[in-house]
């Protein structure tokens, strides 16, 4: 007889099971070698160990935490180096207070670039959402990290994560905090904005450009108005003119063609920084996560 799928309960609830084994033989602090200002950390996930990027505030702490998802670019360049978006985030939260945690989803799981991919095996809803639990989990066994004080913030295919997390049917397995705050930068919404039981438990901020023709705001707007009918804390911010990727320190503004979903159907759409959106962004970000 062959056994059902995982479902998506059941994988966060493995995943949460194995990372408290895990942990039990463990120290709280342990890290990899610090390399170009963050560390190199594994955490255990539902399916083996995540590799992770890890930026630290200096001082003993304890201090709040965001667990950061990336996009379907992946967390490292072709070249092994973290992602410029990346470590321009990382220092930057850090530098605010912030312990930074980003899981690498695809390489962890040998996985190269996954926006050319249509048939994804690490989807945004299921191992992702898992992923994102498992990161939480493990920086809330740190002394070092205020446990009821972790956010979630994500791009693009991460951000689409985010808003698949913080649904009030996907509240976490474990008795541990929930995730106080979420953000997700230019996510797609069209699943969660059809979808009868979405519900957001959590404050959530979403940043986008109204020229986006990779992830388009429309959907965004149609489910943060739906939300807020509802009661739910769902902010939407469009920014006139940017791009996705918009929030980049420097990006060329350029035509992307090896993209497996766009909102022509082509395949191909524009990114770019906007260097007035990236500032105000930076500025609203740190501001609600100190949720003021």
């Amino acid at each position: 007889m062959i056994a059902p799928p995982p479902t998506k309960s059941s994988l966060v609830t493995l995943c949460l099971a194995r990372i408290a084994a895990a942990l039990a033989g463990l120290s709280l602090l342990t890290s990899a070698a610090l390399a170009g200002g963050y560390e190199r950390v594994r955490l255990p996930s539902y399916d083996g160990d995540l590799d992770a990027v890890l930026y630290r505030p200096k001082g003993p702490g304890p201090f709040p935490a965001v667990v950061a998802l990336h996009g379907c670019g992946g967390l490292f360049r072709e070249n092994g180096k973290l992602s410029l978006r990346h470590s321009d985030w990382g220092e930057r939260l850090a530098a605010e207070g912030y312990v930074v945690l980003m899981p690498d989803s695809y390489g962890s799981r040998r996985l190269g670039s996954q926006c050319g991919v249509k048939e994804l095996t690490v989807r945004a809803s299921r191992e992702r959402v898992a992923d994102a639990a498992a990161a939480r989990y493990w920086l809330q066994s740190r002394r070092d990290v205020l446990a009821d004080q972790v956010s979630l913030l994500g791009w693009s295919g991460g951000g689409s994560s985010v808003l698949a997390a913080i649904r009030t049917d996907r509240r976490p397995a474990d008795e541990r905090p929930d995730f106080t705050r979420a953000i997700a930068f230019y996510p797609g919404c069209r699943t969660q904005s059809d979808s009868a039981s979405f519900m957001a438990r959590l404050p959530v901020m979403i940043l986008m450009g109204d020229a986006d023709d990779w992830t388009p705001a429309g959907p965004c707007d149609f489910l943060a108005k739906a939300a807020r009918r509802r009661g739910e804390t769902v902010d939407l911010v469009v920014y006139p003119g940017a791009l996705h990727d918009f929030d980049h320190p420097r990006l060329e503004v350029k035509e992307r063609s090896d993209i497996a979903f766009s909102a022509t159907g082509t395949g191909k759409a524009m990114v770019g920084t906007h260097p007035a959106a990236r500032e105000d962004a930076i500025r609203r970000v740190k501001t609600f996560l100190k949720g003021s």
